[in-house]
């Protein structure tokens, strides 16, 4: 690769520390933590994990299937954690043990390139151990660690099919550019020429991940792949910025910026995720938020995450995975925070969301400070990009405390992987379609004739509703069913008591069609009548009743294992409804869900 010009003022790279927090700025901590009780508690949780790594011996390269990356985050987060514990105690007892994790590490053969997230999450570890223990390390210690980030990760990233990343539009892009900016930023002495090539390299390439948020907000890999991917990019222009005053216009591409919205919108009253995608359920505590809402000058971000670290129980350490996204990159939340200085934090201004983009979304919850708030999420889109599912026209439903309608989720990767299947392919017949999950057949949407959606298809929204009594959006389906019907349009809408509807019309193609209408829900469900199945979870009920001049089933579907490699899916089912269309005839079935008590 041949560079034109640079980038940054590589002049300005000075002294260390100099990731993220400078040298002397040690001070803007001390005195968050000193008038924060929320950052002071997140603080204390951080020296509590480093107190157990005292205890514990260094990480030794331990390979699963084709990965090292729980090493290499796990190596992360300790690297990260006991470097900031060093920086804010001045205790040597850190140091040290971060120095022997160190020097653990760099001593593996390999950082494992042919799976480069590893490498990349990897020579981060280092690169922040190395600057900001720099002062501690010995000349040799230094060499080192050096020289591992150059061997290991600059030059295992020269190998063209190892990095693959860099052609990539996915967290893959972000997440192995960022640990390569980390690594020549920290070491950019030792070999200024190589880490100016990988700084503007990243810069180059770095961009068509960026594209993925265009061009409003949406992520079309979900709400766990933006905690993923988002939070190594904000790592990035980070450090750019403490460094070179500038991110090269990084976060200026349409709809990143956007994106902090986005997220607080996919979390839901009940503080799940709307988890469309291979994501997660639990929502978490976003550290990156509060560098989003820095760089805005707006607190109405951290809504959320101010309200989740107030019932943060104060032994949160001792499960502090499940309560973080990225929870590796935890101290960046304290330096992001001392970034502002927000006096008050207050809810959101706006109850509803649209993002277009590679997989719109719809969003609306009717308040901001309660679990009982309604919410309904509608997706689009397509199954044609990373880590996507065949889960297009799929809707998350709440009211009352609880969610009706839910997404199942991801299934194990290295599960999956060991049984033989390919988990990756994105064609119209391969095997990942096949695992019910990621298939149509396991999500809240139609399916037609027993067939898979159209790969290739996208359903965009064609209108949205902001009303009192319809807040929801349309969906036209029709490229997802294209081999079957003529055209297929869904509404999904929450009435003036927030009962849910969703109309579908079907105008039929040459041949008669078998629709089926599927709710994954945790409700217990019984038939209860023509037409109608009644619901019952925590106390609650709610009658799923459809009304169509066609003739219809009731059904009601477990969702155990279909393959040995699926998930069993315990507490859930399917509810729904099958219909035959005529060929060439126009059907509209109007399902609603409504309460009892």
């Amino acid at each position: 690769m041949t560079l034109t010009g640079q980038t940054f003022d590589y002049g300005r790279i000075s002294g260390h520390p100099r990731l993220l927090l400078k040298a002397g700025e040690e001070g803007r901590i001390e005195k968050l933590i000193k008038n924060d009780a929320s950052m002071r508690m997140i603080h204390e949780g951080i020296l509590d994990v480093c107190d157990g790594y005292l205890e514990k011996t260094p990480l030794k390269r331990v390979q699963i299937g084709r990965r090292i990356l729980g090493t290499s985050r796990e190596a992360l987060q300790r690297i990260f954690f006991l470097s900031y514990a060093y920086r804010i105690t001045d205790k040597e007892v850190y140091a040290e043990r971060a120095r022997k994790e160190l020097l653990s590490v760099c001593n593996f053969t390999d950082w494992n390139p042919k799976h480069f997230l590893d490498v990349g999450e990897m020579t981060m570890a280092v690169a922040i151990g190395y600057d900001w223990l720099y002062d501690y390390l010995s000349e040799a210690d230094r060499k080192t660690l050096s020289d591992a980030i150059y061997t290991k990760g600059f030059r295992a990233a020269d190998n063209f099919q190892h990095a693959r990343f860099y052609r990539m539009t996915s967290n893959w892009n972000q997440v192995c550019n960022a640990g390569l900016v980390y690594g020549a930023l920290a070491t950019y002495e030792n070999h200024p020429q190589e880490a100016e090539r990988i700084i503007e390299k990243a810069v180059e390439t770095n961009r068509a991940a960026l594209g993925s948020y265009g061009p409003d907000g949406g992520y079309p890999e979900g709400y766990t792949y933006w905690g993923y991917g988002t939070s190594f990019q904000v790592m990035m222009v980070a450090a750019m910025e403490t460094i070179f005053g500038t991110e090269a216009g990084l976060t200026q591409a349409p709809g990143f910026m956007q994106s902090a919205r986005f997220m607080q919108f996919m979390t839901t009253p009940t503080g799940k995720a709307f988890n469309f995608s291979d994501s997660g359920s639990q929502a978490s505590i976003n550290n990156m938020q509060y560098w989003f809402a820095a760089k805005q000058n707006d607190p109405t971000l951290l809504w959320l995450e101010e309200q989740a670290l107030r019932k943060l129980p104060s032994d949160f350490a001792e499960n502090i995975s499940k309560r973080f996204i990225t929870h590796r990159l935890l101290p960046s939340m304290l330096v992001f925070r001392a970034m502002s200085d927000f006096k008050t934090i207050g809810q959101p201004k706006s109850n509803f969301w649209i993002n277009r983009g590679i997989n719109p979304t719809f969003a609306y919850r009717s308040g901001w400070a309660s679990p009982n708030d309604a919410y309904l999420g509608i997706k689009g889109g397509t199954a044609n990009t990373s880590h996507a599912h065949m889960d297009v026209g799929t809707f998350i439903y709440e009211k009352d405390g609880v969610r009706w309608s839910i997404e199942l989720g991801a299934e194990s990767y290295e599960f999956i992987e060991k049984q033989g299947i390919n988990l990756w392919g994105r064609d119209q017949d391969s095997e990942r379609w096949g695992i019910f999950r990621l298939g149509n057949t396991g999500h809240s949407t139609l399916t037609m004739n027993g067939q898979r959606h159209q790969v290739e298809g996208k359903a965009e929204f064609v209108e949205d509703y902001r009303r009192k009594d319809m807040k929801g959006a349309t969906l036209d389906l029709t490229p997802i069913f294209s081999n079957t019907a003529r055209k297929t349009i869904r509404t999904a809408y929450l009435d003036a008591d927030n009962n849910l509807n969703v109309v579908d019309k079907v105008d039929n193609g040459a041949k008669e069609t078998e629709v089926r209408w599927t709710m994954v829900t945790p409700a217990e469900a019984e038939i209860a009548g023509k037409n109608r199945i009644l619901l019952t979870k925590d106390g609650r009920e709610m009658m799923l009743e459809v009304k169509t001049p066609e003739q219809v089933e009731m059904k009601i579907w477990t969702n155990e294992s279909h393959h040995s490699y699926d998930s069993d899916n315990p507490g859930t089912l399917r509810v729904g409804f099958v219909s035959k269309v005529p060929a060439g005839k126009k059907a509209e079935f109007h399902t609603s869900l409504k309460t009892v008590k």
